[in-house]
């Protein structure tokens, strides 16, 4: 028979654990804590100073003629202010409006830096003006510069049109053209683009190329663009006065 004394250890184990109950005052006591808590919080980032945007950092300035304080200026009054107040979304068309720059991200870098990635524009040809200056073209045909001389490795268009070319400019004016030239000159890979001094358009079916060695070739029209590359990129190797690719699949060298 089991000693009474003795305490049974199951019994022990199984014993209600008493719970903690607040009284409705502590809820309540409780309830205004958080709320206050909240408040500081929200207050201390939306409001106070203390997390204001104090640096601006840009990332993404390959071609060294954009520079950061551009960038950080067209932020405008984003720059100022709590951190967590900044619109991105507006902060990012600002940036954007910025002539070279193609695509900007913005978010935030805790705690005080707006931080800002650019993808900048990339000329791949240059359009003389009227003034002699040269305009820089995007693959898109948007002008983003105009300098006194193009950038080295960029096809200068030149217009030298045919007389049945300037008969026809109510079919294809000289936006028409020029953008056709541009067409080409996005379709070229960097390999062939930096060869190419020029995409001079004698009408809209006879476009050329002149290559820096002095070698010529007949693109013809900007359609097949990116198959003409292609051809003429296996065919560079071959030492030649002209490339004919205006028919991509009967292509020929010639000189």
């Amino acid at each position: 028979m089991a000693d009474p004394a003795v305490a049974d250890p199951a019994g022990e184990d199984d014993a209600p654990v008493p719970r903690l109950r607040l009284s409705r005052r502590g809820i309540a006591v409780l309830c205004a804590l958080g709320s206050l808590l909240t408040g500081g919080l929200s207050w201390l980032v939306f409001a106070s100073s203390a997390l204001d945007v104090r640096a601006v950092a840009v990332q993404g300035l390959d071609s060294g003629r954009l520079g950061q304080d551009e960038v950080a200026a067209a932020l405008g009054g984003l720059r100022h202010g709590p951190l967590a107040r900044v619109d991105l979304d507006e902060a990012e068309r600002r940036v954007e409006a910025v002539p070279r720059v193609a695509k900007a991200e913005v978010w935030r870098g805790w705690p005080h830096t707006l931080r800002v990635k650019v993808t900048e524009r990339r000329a791949v040809a240059a359009v003389r003006t009227e003034d002699g200056k040269f305009a820089q073209v995007d693959a898109g045909g948007f002008t983003f510069a105009t300098e006194p001389a193009a950038p080295q490795g960029v096809p200068v268009v030149d217009l030298q049109l045919s007389q049945q070319a300037n008969e026809a400019l109510d079919l294809f004016d000289r936006p028409a053209l020029v953008h056709a030239a541009i067409t080409v000159a996005a379709g070229l890979p960097a390999e062939l683009s930096g060869k190419a001094g020029a995409v001079q358009v004698h009408s809209y079916d006879d476009i050329r190329l002149q290559l820096s060695g002095g070698a010529t070739v007949r693109w013809g029209s900007p359609e097949r663009t990116d198959r003409k590359a292609r051809v003429l990129a296996a065919l560079i190797g071959r030492k030649a006065a002209i490339y004919d690719v205006s028919a991509p699949d009967a292509p020929a060298v010639s000189g």
